[in-house]
């Protein structure tokens, strides 16, 4: 039997699985790139412009150390470095994606079962792998033939798009090879974003500081240096397949070598007698979540940091441009355009602290399919006692990480406009608006999880489509009913002068509602998940 028998059974097993989540998320990441070329295209439709544009916000160090790095004043250059985060995003679709295929199976027991069959020691891997590498080389090919139906050069359109897809090829053997280091599926998603995180800080500094080597050291930072659009250095290309060949080396006989439901690093032996904050299911669901939240918000102050410097050079970007000026306007109000573009990217936090709201949510379906629910519920623990232990987390996160947001970016912002007294409470404010919102994910996935738990995981396309809904509706001209279908629509922009709280109380409603739907739900079905 060869070491990779199974291998074709195992992708197809996964691309079944995976048939909905996959190409969400590669036909949202390839699209995201074509809508800021065109942006750019209609925005700054002349050299000058563009130059200006450069010269006042995209050179900026907040801009950079969020974005990455400028080469150019070109279309190209533009929509290059204002893909910079997707990077990020991509990175972590893929890593993700490998761990769920390979620890994630494995801690849920189905890889024993598997293993039980004529299957090969690499096939588990290898599959999981091919699938991820399939996906990133796919959106990569996807972003390169939106890039050149807008106009754009084909050499720098290729040379983006394959700086991207390698990009998610590197994270996704990251992923593989955190999975091999940990007996569980949450130590390999933290070791694995752990260095994620690392990487952009290197990125970051790297990209701020008068010698940019420390951005040479991150998977981060090879995409931008490929310099798309602007004599493109395609040998960078070389580094992200050189460092995916020699993690994979390592990876694999890690497979091998470990006992299977192990991991090469022992696990940390608790104590042995729980302490008083264990006592109830609220200290265990605080005990399984406080890493989640304190990671999180540790994460978004950093954003917040960056977004509020970034903010007045992002507001004087724009003078002189009545196009711009507008469309900033519609996006934020009327009360300045440093005001517009803290509304508009405080809402973007608000779509990412939602997807804690998610996680957290399904949390209980992870607990409940692994076999961990059904014997606390077999004790004196009530089913609406334990499901709202995690339920109190799903919607106190988003609140914890946006205060947080608000919080960093209303220090820098005010700093940078000597106002922080006047500027402090009012993005706190802002952060805190997109908190209903999110909420009503949250609630969905309850909802979910309580009647329908195997669609459980629908709640992250519902999330998908507010994203969609939010960065390509006004672009795309969508109607107004369909824009109203996502929760952030309804967002009201608490930085203008005026606004009615009344959707915030709706919408406030409404997730409670649907989290009692979904503790109604549960209470009346059977554990474990049937």
């Amino acid at each position: 039997m060869s070491t990779l028998t199974g291998t074709r059974h195992l992708v197809r097993l996964i691309l079944r699985r995976d048939r909905f989540v996959l190409p969400l998320w590669v036909l949202l990441l390839a699209v995201l790139p074509v809508t800021y070329a065109a942006s750019f295209f209609e925005l700054f439709p002349t050299a000058a412009a563009r130059a200006a544009y450069v010269t006042g916000t995209a050179r900026n160090p907040s801009i950079v150390a969020l974005l990455g790095p400028v080469y150019g004043d070109s279309v190209g250059a533009l929509t290059a470095q204002r893909g910079g985060f997707l990077l990020v995003v991509v990175a972590l679709a893929s890593l993700l994606t490998v761990i769920r295929h390979t620890r994630t199976e494995e801690e849920a027991g189905r890889r024993e079962l598997l293993g039980g069959t004529v299957l090969g020691r690499y096939a588990g891997l290898t599959a999981a792998l091919l699938v991820t590498y399939a996906a990133d080389l796919l959106l990569g090919l996807l972003t390169v033939a939106g890039l050149v139906a807008t106009g754009l050069p084909v050499a720098g359109s290729f040379a983006y798009g394959l700086a991207t897809a390698l990009t998610g090829v590197a994270f996704a053997t990251i992923g593989g090879l955190a999975a091999q280091l940990t007996e569980t599926a949450g130590g390999a998603r933290g070791i694995a974003i752990a260095v994620l995180g690392a990487g952009f800080g290197l990125r970051l500094v790297g990209d701020t500081a008068t010698h940019d080597w420390p951005s040479w050291l991150s998977p981060l930072g090879w995409a931008p240096r490929v310099r798309a659009y602007e004599g493109e250095r395609w040998w960078v290309l070389a580094l992200p397949l050189a460092a995916s060949v020699l993690l994979a080396a390592v990876a694999y006989p890690m497979s091998v070598r470990r006992d299977l439901g192990a991991g090469l690093l022992p696990p940390r032996l608790g104590p042995a007698t729980a302490g008083r904050a264990l006592a109830g299911p609220f200290g265990l669901a605080w005990r399984l979540h406080r890493g989640q939240i304190l990671w999180w918000s540790v994460g978004f102050g950093l954003l917040g940091l960056i977004l509020g410097g970034a903010a007045q050079a992002a507001g004087r970007s724009v003078e002189g441009n009545p196009q711009l000026e507008q469309i900033m306007a519609r996006l934020g109000g009327a009360s300045g355009l440093a005001d517009a573009y803290l509304g508009a990217t405080l809402s973007l936090a608000g779509l990412a602290a939602a997807g804690y709201g998610v996680q957290a949510a399904l949390r209980m379906r992870s607990e409940e399919a692994g076999g961990r629910a059904e014997p606390l519920l077999a004790t004196g623990v009530h089913r609406s006692t334990w499901l709202l232990s995690h339920v109190v987390f799903a919607l106190l996160g988003p609140v914890v990480v946006l205060a947080v947001t608000g919080l960093a970016a209303g220090l820098t912002y005010g700093l940078s406009v000597h106002d922080v007294p006047g500027e402090l409470p009012r993005m706190v404010g802002a952060g805190l608006a997109q908190v209903p919102a999110a909420w009503v994910l949250a609630g969905l996935a309850v909802l979910l999880y309580g009647l329908l738990p195997r669609l459980a995981s629908v709640a992250w396309a519902a999330l998908a489509v507010c994203v969609l809904l939010g960065q390509l509706g006004a672009v795309l001209e969508l109607s107004q009913w369909l824009l109203d279908l996502s929760p952030f629509t309804h967002t009201p922009q608490v930085l203008r002068d005026s606004w009615s709280p009344t959707p915030l109380w709706t919408l406030t409603v409404l997730a409670l509602a649907l989290a009692a739907a979904g503790l109604t739900a549960f209470r009346r079905r059977d554990t474990p998940i049937p």
